[in-house]
C-alpha cells in the first residue's frame, strides 16, 4: 500500500474514533504536513455536517479558540495542527486547559523520526513538548501495515477514557513520511480486522466510570448546618450557581460569588468591604467553609482564607490542588449541584441561619458609598465603567471577562446579574482572550460582550480575523488606559513603571478595526458607552467599542476608595 493512502487511512481512524465518542467539533490551522489529517477531517465534515470546522491562520489563537469551544461543552475539541513550531504555538492553550480542566485533543503532525535532528525542515522535537501541561502523550509510529487498526484505535479510545476522568488535554503525535498527497488505493485487506466495526457507529472500547460517593460529606451535614458558615463560590456554571442560590437561602449562610460564578448575591463588593476591619471581624466568625469552585479573583478573600482554621470543604468534579492555603480539609470530586441537592434534602433546621446577616448592610454601604461618588465625578473610568456595568448586559448575552484590571474592577464594583460568565483564570494570561471569547460564543451560539484591556487585545490581534464575518453579536469592549494599568496597583517602583512594567505605546484600535472589517465605536462619555454597548448587543455582527482612560486613574481612585471604606462604618 502506497504511503499516501496509509497516512490517509490511520487518519481517517482516528478521526472515527474521536467521531464516535461525539466530539463535533474540530479546529485546523494549515499546513503540508498535516494534510492526511485535515482532508480526513473536511471529509467527516461531509458525511456528518453537524461536525463543525473551524479553521485560523495562528496556531496560538486556534489553540484558544478550541479551549473557548471546549468551556461550552462536555466533548473535547478536535485541534490539527501541522509539524515544527505550529505545534509550539498551542502551548499557552495547553497550560491553561491543564489548570482549568477543559478537553482538548491535540493532532500533531510531525516528520518521521529518520528527519529529525538531521537539519531537514521544519523539523523539532515533539515528543513530550507540552510536558506535564498534557495529560496523556502518545508518539504515534509512522503509518505502517505492520500494525494491526486494532491497536490505533484502541490507544486512542484509551486517550478519551483518561480524558473523560481528569479532563485537561490530550497530545497524540503524528509523524507522516512523504508523499503526502496520491490517490487513495483499496485498503479493505489492511482493514479486515475491523471491518464489521466500521460498518457500525458503536466507539471501539467502552469503559465503565465510577459514580461519585457523597457519603462521607453527609457523614459531617448533620454537624454542620448547625455551624456558623460561609459558601464561596468560583468557577461555577450558571446552573451550579443558581443550585447553590437555593442552599444559601435554606441555610441563611452569606455566599461570597466571583464573577465567575455568572452572578452576585447580597454579600456582593466584598473585595471592599473585607478592607474594613468591623467586617472582616464579623465574616472571621464562620466555623465552616464550603467552596465551590477555585480559581477566586478577591486578594482580601484569599487573604481571609489564609487565617481560617475551621472546616474546609472544596467542591469541583476535576482532581487536582485548587487550594493555594493549603488547608486541613475534604475534598470532593463531584458537580457542585449534586451536593447542593443532597445537602438540601438532608437539611433540618439550621441553628445559625443568618449569623452574619450584617454583612448584607455593609454591602449596601459601599455601594452606596461608591454610587454616589462616581455620580458626583464626571471622568470617565474603569470603575466608572465596572459600578453602572450590569446594566450594560443585555438579558441573552453572555460575558467573557479579560484578566489584569477587568476582571479585578468587575469583582470589586459590579453587582454582575445571573448570566453566563467565562474567563481564562488557570493561568491568568493576557494572551489568547479573544480567541477564547470567540470559541465560547460559537459553542453557546448567543451574543457576547468580551471585556479587556487594551494590552490584552494587542497581544491577540491575530484573532480578530476569527470575528470578521460573525452573524451573532459580538461586543469587544476595550479598555484602553495606554499600557498596563494592572501594575498601578502594585508597589512598582514609580521610576521604573512606565519602561518595564506599564509599557505605554500611544495606540488606539480604530484602524485594526478598519483593517479586519469590524464596525467600530470609540464614545466619550458614559451614557453614551452603556446605549452603545446595548445597541451593539441587538446587531447581528462584530462591534469594537474602545473606551479611552486616563493612564493610571483607575489605581489612584481604587486606592481612594479602599482607604475610605476601611474607616468608615458599614455595620
Amino acid at each position: 500500500m502506497k504511503v499516501s493512502t496509509l497516512n490517509r487511512i490511520w487518519s481517517r481512524l482516528i478521526l472515527t474514533v474521536l467521531h464516535r465518542s461525539g466530539i463535533k467539533d474540530i479546529c485546523i490551522a494549515p499546513g503540508s504536513r498535516s494534510s492526511p489529517l485535515t482532508l480526513e477531517a473536511q471529509r467527516l465534515h461531509l458525511l456528518d455536517n453537524e461536525v463543525n470546522l473551524h479553521t485560523h491562520f495562528d496556531e496560538r489563537g486556534l489553540g484558544f479558540l478550541a479551549l473557548g469551544l471546549a468551556k461550552t461543552s462536555v466533548r473535547p475539541v478536535i485541534v490539527i495542527v501541522t509539524s515544527g513550531t505550529a505545534v509550539a504555538n498551542l502551548m499557552p492553550a495547553v497550560a491553561e486547559s491543564r489548570l482549568t480542566r477543559e478537553k482538548l485533543f491535540l493532532l500533531t503532525a510531525d516528520r518521521p523520526i529518520e528527519l529529525l535532528q538531521s537539519g531537514a525542515n521544519q523539523a523539532i522535537t515533539q515528543r513530550q513538548l507540552f510536558g506535564e501541561h498534557a495529560d496523556v502523550f502518545c508518539d504515534l509510529p509512522s503509518p505502517t501495515e505492520s500494525i494491526s487498526p486494532a491497536w490505533l484505535l484502541s490507544r486512542i479510545d484509551e486517550s478519551l477514557f483518561q480524558q473523560a476522568k481528569t479532563g485537561g488535554c490530550v497530545h497524540i503525535n503524528c509523524p507522516f513520511p512523504e508523499p503526502l498527497y496520491g490517490e487513495m488505493e483499496k485498503t479493505e485487506p489492511y482493514l479486515s480486522s475491523v471491518a464489521s466495526w466500521l460498518e457500525g457507529d458503536d466507539p471501539f472500547l467502552s469503559f465503565t466510570h465510577t459514580k461519585a460517593d457523597l457519603a462521607p460529606f453527609m457523614a459531617h451535614w448533620g454537624d454542620l448546618q448547625n455551624k456558623k458558615g460561609l459558601l464561596l463560590v468560583g468557577k461555577v456554571s450558571q446552573e451550579e450557581r443558581q443550585a447553590l442560590d437555593t442552599l444559601a437561602l435554606r441555610l441563611g449562610w452569606p455566599m461570597l460569588c466571583c464573577p465567575q460564578a455568572g452572578g452576585a448575591s447580597s454579600y456582593a463588593g466584598f473585595d471592599l468591604w473585607l478592607q474594613n476591619a468591623a467586617s472582616c471581624e464579623r465574616l472571621e466568625q464562620a466555623e465552616c467553609v464550603l467552596q465551590f469552585g477555585g480559581r477566586l479573583v478577591s486578594k482580601r478573600l484569599s487573604l481571609f482564607l489564609e487565617n481560617f482554621s475551621g472546616d474546609f470543604f472544596l467542591i469541583d468534579p476535576h482532581p487536582g490542588r485548587l487550594d493555594p492555603q493549603n488547608h486541613q480539609g475534604m475534598r470532593l470530586l463531584v458537580k457542585p449541584e449534586e451536593l447542593a441537592k443532597a445537602a438540601l434534602e438532608g437539611l433540618f433546621h439550621p441553628k445559625e441561619k443568618h449569623w452574619a446577616i450584617e454583612l448584607e448592610k455593609a454591602s449596601q454601604a459601599v455601594f452606596s458609598l461608591v454610587s454616589a461618588r462616581f455620580k458626583e465625578d464626571a471622568r470617565f473610568s474603569e470603575v466608572a465603567m465596572a459600578v453602572d456595568f450590569s446594566h450594560w448586559i443585555a438579558p441573552k448575552t453572555d460575558l467573557f471577562v479579560g484578566n489584569s484590571l477587568a476582571i479585578r474592577v468587575l469583582d470589586m464594583f459590579c453587582r454582575l446579574p445571573d448570566r453566563a460568565v467565562f474567563a481564562n483564570r488557570g493561568a491568568s494570561g493576557i494572551d489568547g482572550l479573544i480567541a477564547t471569547a470567540c470559541g465560547v460564543q460559537r459553542g453557546r451560539k448567543h451574543p457576547m460582550i468580551c471585556l479587556l484591556g487594551d494590552s490584552s487585545a494587542l497581544y491577540d490581534l491575530n484573532s480578530l480575523s476569527l470575528l470578521r464575518q460573525n452573524t451573532l453579536p459580538f461586543v469587544l469592549l476595550i479598555l484602553n488606559n495606554d499600557g498596563g494599568g494592572i501594575f498601578d496597583l502594585l508597589p512598582i517602583p514609580k521610576e521604573n513603571k512606565d519602561d518595564f512594567y506599564r509599557l505605554p505605546h500611544g495606540l488606539d484600535f480604530s484602524h485594526a478595526a478598519a483593517m479586519f472589517g469590524l464596525r467600530y465605536l470609540a464614545p466619550t462619555s458614559l451614557s453614551e458607552a452603556k446605549a452603545a454597548c446595548l445597541d451593539a448587543q441587538e446587531r447581528p455582527l462584530t462591534t469594537l467599542i474602545e473606551l479611552t482612560i486616563p493612564a493610571g486613574l483607575a489605581g489612584f481612585q481604587i486606592r481612594t476608595l479602599l482607604e475610605e471604606i476601611a474607616h468608615a462604618d458599614l455595620l
